[in-house]
């Protein structure tokens, strides 16, 4: 039986997915913001952020079981999330982690209220021993005491940071390692920098899974192709 299976883990997980329906609410409120500030030729994703604090915005639940699937096909030891929200997708991760042998998750969010939740979650699923995360701007808190090598990176946070993520992370990839990037089909034209970045034939392999959001999945492979 892997971790996922533990009946207090699956009925967790049951209950975030089913609790996260209820963010079509959070984005119905925030559309008339987002389409003035298109009108006006700002930033849409800018004007989402206030609506954002009590959303899930987890990943979908076969996207989650994939994220188990490939940290465990790897044997995923170290693994870093970047946009932990309530910790759904965490949960997967950590799960994987934990079946692998153990090791840890480093996670990161901006939203102190969303980190507590997420710490209450992990706690709730018995995995907490596995998970770090950190409070704070992921270009700082990543930026230090981040050991290497790291197995797989996790991209779900601010869409425009993946990039800078993905670049200041980089030489800490190992050989083989996997990134899994959310979102790159709901967000195209703000990913496509990070999905060319991946595909530009230094340092990476990378194709997408056709989850409903879209998982750009990269395997690093060195410096050049």
């Amino acid at each position: 039986m892997t971790t996922l299976d533990d009946p207090k883990v699956a009925t967790l997980l049951a209950r975030l997915h089913t609790a996260a329906r209820g963010d079509a609410r959070h984005f119905l409120r925030a559309a008339p913001s987002m389409a003035l500030a298109f009108i006006r030729g700002g930033a849409p994703l800018e004007a989402l952020k206030p609506y954002l604090k009590e959303a899930f915005i987890p990943v979908e639940p076969d996207a989650g079981r994939f994220l188990y699937v490939a940290a465990r096909a790897i044997g995923a030891r170290r693994i870093v999330e970047f946009g932990t929200s309530f910790g759904v997708s965490t949960i997967y991760l950590a799960a994987a982690v934990r079946d692998n042998g153990g090791g840890e998750v480093i996670g990161t969010e901006l939203e102190p209220s969303k980190r507590e939740r997420a710490l209450a979650n992990l706690a709730e699923a018995g995995l907490a021993d596995c998970v770090d995360v950190r409070l704070g701007d992921a270009m700082e808190t990543l930026a230090r005491d981040v050991a290497e090598p790291i197995d797989l990176l996790f991209l779900d946070g601010w869409k425009e940071l993946y990039v800078e993520i993905l670049e200041l992370l980089t030489p800490r990839l190992r050989p083989g390692a996997l990134v899994l990037a959310d979102n790159v089909r709901t967000f195209k034209k703000t990913l496509a920098p990070f999905v060319a970045r991946v595909r530009s034939g230094h340092g990476f392999a990378s194709t997408t899974l056709p989850f409903t959001s879209g998982l750009e999945v990269a395997v690093r492979i060195g410096d050049e192709i």
